[in-house]
């Protein structure tokens, strides 16, 4: 008797997804870089026409290589389908876009990702949608805030950069609490970024909807763009029709590569939150260091929250430096992070490679002071996105750079 694909382990599912049986065919995945696909007949265009999966014709529409990685990702995450798309970017505005349209509203807790701030802060007001922003410690408000033109509820757990942790389902609560007074289906959305799938599973506490930039952990090797979103095959459905449209398809390429990389994600996961969790407490413990912000410290003002939905507190660790006479907080920042030799001073996360980045002069540049001040963000601020390296080579490294202020 076969078992059930679904109740594999992550790293098995990440190596053979739901083929578990005997077949022949290549070992690893064909990447298929094609633009378009020959039809056997022309019976074939109308068959797609009238929505046969199995017919291929653009791979702006569909792709063999981006299909698998997609299913496989779907698997992983305990999700009915997936979405595979360019970047993190167009999976979350298609995402959203998908459903909502002029006159509608969206809600999301105030601290976020950057980029996905400032689109909906300067962007979706220019296609007449409105942002209620709302506070990750009064998520009630999201009851009664919403409206009859609500269409979607989105949260970041933890959030970048600070670390923050929002109680998931407190948000799927006040969610259906609407829900109930208004009488329709609001979804719930949720950047998975920074925990993955291996250390938080929002479908266990009801969220609708997982978008990821799987240009982070699930690529993890610095070398693509990608993105996904997981959910109800209907939705996806939708998804997917806008995303032929906006043109925001996955490279085969890219795809093949990230397909490859899922093959250690757990490897790579499970040994970046160790290391994480290791430096943290070294770093909590510097002279020079104001204070570490890592969920997996009980000294995390969302620790007791992290540890009632996360499995794992995740690769990134953010500190706060000590400014000096000689350098002013952001000055200071910038000093360790050019003087560290191991860990690398480059705008991202999820690789192998140990990051370091400045918030104040990356995800969150261009901001006023009340802006920085919502999302927790400090001139200080150094985000570390915490590789597989050799701790100990690790901690000499900050400790080194630390050091010089």
């Amino acid at each position: 008797m076969k078992k059930n694909s679904k109740q594999l382990s992550i790293a098995t599912q990440a190596i053979h997804g739901s083929k578990l049986y005997a077949f022949k065919g290549p070992v690893a995945t064909p990447i298929y870089q094609t633009s378009t696909y020959r039809f056997e007949t022309s019976e074939d265009a109308v068959r797609y026409a009238k929505g046969d999966p199995s017919v291929y014709v653009y791979s702006r529409y569909h792709n063999p290589t981006v299909h698998d990685v997609e299913e496989k990702i779907a698997l992983m995450e305990h999700g009915e389908t997936a979405a595979l798309f360019s970047s993190g970017m167009a999976a979350i505005t298609t995402a959203i876009l998908a459903v909502t349209k002029s006159g509608d509203n969206i809600i999301s807790t105030s601290a976020l990702y950057g980029g996905t701030y400032r689109w909906m802060r300067d962007e979706l007001p220019k296609q007449n949608i409105t942002v209620h922003f709302v506070d990750a410690q009064h998520l009630e408000d999201i009851a009664r805030i919403a409206d009859k033109r609500t269409t979607i509820v989105y949260i970041e757990t933890p959030t970048n950069p600070t670390l923050s942790i929002v109680d998931i389902s407190e948000a799927v609560r006040c969610t259906k609490k609407a829900e109930k007074r208004l009488g329709r289906h609001i979804l719930t959305m949720i950047d998975n970024t920074f925990a993955t799938f291996l250390n938080q599973d929002p479908f266990q506490f009801g969220v609708d909807v997982i978008t990821e930039s799987a240009t982070k952990y699930l690529g993890g090797h610095s070398d693509i763009l990608s993105g996904v979103v997981i959910g109800k095959e209907e939705y996806i459905k939708q998804v997917c029709t806008l995303r032929k449209y906006h043109g925001g398809c996955a490279d085969p390429f890219a795809a093949y590569l990230l397909g490859r990389s899922l093959k250690t994600f757990e490897l790579r996961v499970r040994k970046q939150t160790e290391n994480a969790l290791v430096l943290a407490r070294v770093l909590e413990k510097h002279k020079k260091v104001n204070r570490v912000l890592y969920p997996g410290l009980p000294s995390h003002p969302h620790h007791k929250i992290a540890k009632k939905q996360m499995t794992g507190f995740g690769g990134m660790v953010t500190i706060e430096v000590k400014p000096s006479k000689r350098y002013s907080p952001v000055e200071a920042a910038a000093k360790v992070c050019d003087t560290l030799t191991i860990a690398v001073n480059a705008m991202s996360l999820g690789s192998v490679e140990t990051l370091v980045s400045i918030p104040v002069y990356s995800s969150h540049v261009f901001m006023s002071d009340e802006e920085l001040r919502r999302h927790g963000v400090t001139a200080g601020m150094i985000r570390i996105s915490v590789g597989v390296e050799g701790i100990e080579d690790l901690i000499a490294d900050f400790e080194k750079a630390l050091a010089v202020i």
